[in-house]
């Protein structure tokens, strides 16, 4: 027999052991790595140090959105050399510095660096398996369309990815970034749209994820989106949107619908959009569009401004609402809810303000009103106050959305209502099940909470994100070992009520937005 070199017997030898080591830790070569290839080049995640999860933080699906890039459609990610460390979220979208207010402690907020223009990055958590099609959820995050990002702590996509799915958070531009609408902006552009970048920039993720996910071991055919407030907004105007067609199969909004005009963020008319543009145009003393893609981000972000999503006649033709009128949203399976004590009320009425405030606006309907929402005391009156203002912010839009997806939909839809009210010093306990309350417990992440935690708690978090998941892989939260959560319809109202525990009933306070939605 011809003798071998010794170079070829060296590298022969090294791949038997290779070879010999996969089949002893019952593994192939690859399956398990933390380093795999996506477009753009080669990415290294870190691997969780308590379970088999994978986290890949900071992948860029896009370019840099500064300079001339600033105020466009999210351009493709340029490629880099050799093995990009992913281990890191990369920057927030440009916002004002997140400083803590009433019950929103660091643990709800961003952190205070790095925050950058440069914010087109998402994050994705998964037991890394290529030849497994694992369901794909797709968090959007809320602030207001002014604030927020994916390195908040309580959006940790690693519990849910122990439980099977891949998780994946995306940052999408706010403010006046996101949602500046410019008659030259609109000129420029090929789709003759100005003022939703934020929404693109959620779309965009969403292609990526349909070219990329496979590499993570997901399925690009079963993604959900999936969002909370600013971000449950986003999930609608997506179900919505043409442009958006055919990129997830199932919806998620928690806190948040269009379909109902919202008193804190109102969308507007591309006209309306753009004359705002041209106000801080000439505020900031820019001439020309190129002028003001050169002002630095932090003087634009001193002018104030309401920027949120605009009908622009491409991302959103015409309102939400009637697009759903028209039948021509996209028709996917959609879990919806809100919780019972989420309001913002700046300042509160005694009972003879509130009273003659009721008289004022409801005409003929006021004591059918103050039948609703009473006032006998001041006290109530408080009472009525904090559960008006989160029926005209977050239920009444959502409940119009729930029943119309239960009345002309072909998929079905789930409703929820939380009644927790999450465990709290004497500092915090009067927020109840506040706004933002149920998202700890349904990513199962109360440890990124600081809070005096009881049993009931980890219980009621193991049960809401096994619903969740159950409906992110098959558009039914159901499953086993599970209270059984009935399909949504304007017949009996069920909703899934979460409070110590979980259990279906008649939709809570259905009378009173009943009445409020039938005045819209």
């Amino acid at each position: 027999m011809k003798k071998q070199p010794a170079r070829t017997v060296c590298v022969l030898f090294a791949c038997i052991s290779v070879l010999l080591y996969s089949f002893v830790a019952g593994k192939t070569p690859g399956k398990n790595s933390d380093t795999i290839a996506i477009e753009g080049g080669h990415i290294s995640g870190v691997k969780s140090e308590v379970s088999d999860v994978v986290a890949f933080k900071g992948i860029p699906f896009a370019a840099p959105p500064v300079g001339e890039l600033r105020w466009k459609a999210p351009q493709p990610v340029k490629p880099w050399q050799g093995i990009k460390k992913c281990d890191s979220f990369g920057p927030s979208p440009m916002q004002a510095k997140p400083v803590p207010f009433m019950v929103y402690t660091p643990e709800f907020l961003i952190p205070e660096t790095p925050i950058s223009e440069d914010c087109l990055y998402l994050n994705v958590w998964t037991k890394v398996r290529a030849d497994n099609k694992k369901p794909v959820f797709v968090w959007i995050y809320g602030g207001g369309f002014t604030s927020g990002g994916t390195a908040v702590p309580i959006y940790d996509g690693e519990a849910m990815a122990k439980k099977g799915i891949i998780f994946v958070s995306v940052n999408y531009r706010v403010g006046v970034f996101g949602f500046l609408a410019h008659p030259e902006l609109t000129k420029e552009s090929p789709d003759n749209a100005s003022g939703n970048y934020g929404l693109l920039d959620q779309i965009a993720a969403l292609k990526w994820i349909k070219r990329n996910i496979a590499a993570f071991g997901g399925d690009p055919d079963n993604v959900t989106i999936a969002g909370q407030s600013a971000g449950s907004m986003s999930v609608h105007c997506l179900v919505a949107s043409p442009v958006a067609k055919g990129l997830f199969n199932k919806a998620i909004a928690e806190s948040g619908s269009m379909m109902i005009t919202n008193p804190l963020i109102k969308t507007s008319t591309l006209t309306g959009a753009e004359q705002q543009g041209l106000k801080l145009a000439q505020t900031v003393n820019a001439a020309s569009l190129e002028d003001l893609r050169k002002i630095p981000a932090a003087k634009l972000m001193k002018f104030p401004g309401r920027y949120s999503p605009v009908i622009d006649g491409f991302v959103l033709p015409k309102p939400v609402e009637e697009i759903f009128a028209e039948r021509k949203e996209n028709d996917v399976p959609v879990l919806t809810g809100w919780n019972a004590d989420e309001s913002f009320v700046a300042a509160f009425k005694n009972k003879e303000a509130f009273q003659q405030e009721a008289k004022e606006q409801y005409g003929p309907d006021a004591d059918q009103f103050l039948k609703y929402y009473p006032a006998n005391t001041d006290q109530e009156a408080v009472r009525s106050q904090i559960k008006l203002s989160r029926d005209m912010i977050f239920a009444m839009s959502g409940y119009k959305w729930a029943g119309t997806q239960s009345k002309q939909g072909k998929s079905p839809v789930y409703v929820y209502y939380f009644a927790h009210k999450l465990p709290a010093t004497a500092d915090y306990v009067k927020y109840g099940a506040f706004h933002t309350g149920e998202v700890a417990y349904m990513m199962d992440n109360l440890k990124f909470l600081h809070r005096p935690w009881q049993p009931a708690d980890f219980e009621l978090a193991r049960l809401m994100s096994n619903y969740w998941v159950n409906f992110i892989t098959s558009g039914n939260p159901n499953g086993t070992g599970l209270p059984v959560w009935p399909k949504y319809d304007t017949q009996s109202y069920q909703a899934m009520v979460f409070d110590k525990g979980a259990g279906k009933q008649e939709l809570p306070d259905k009378a009173e937005l009943e009445f409020m939605v039938s005045r819209k």
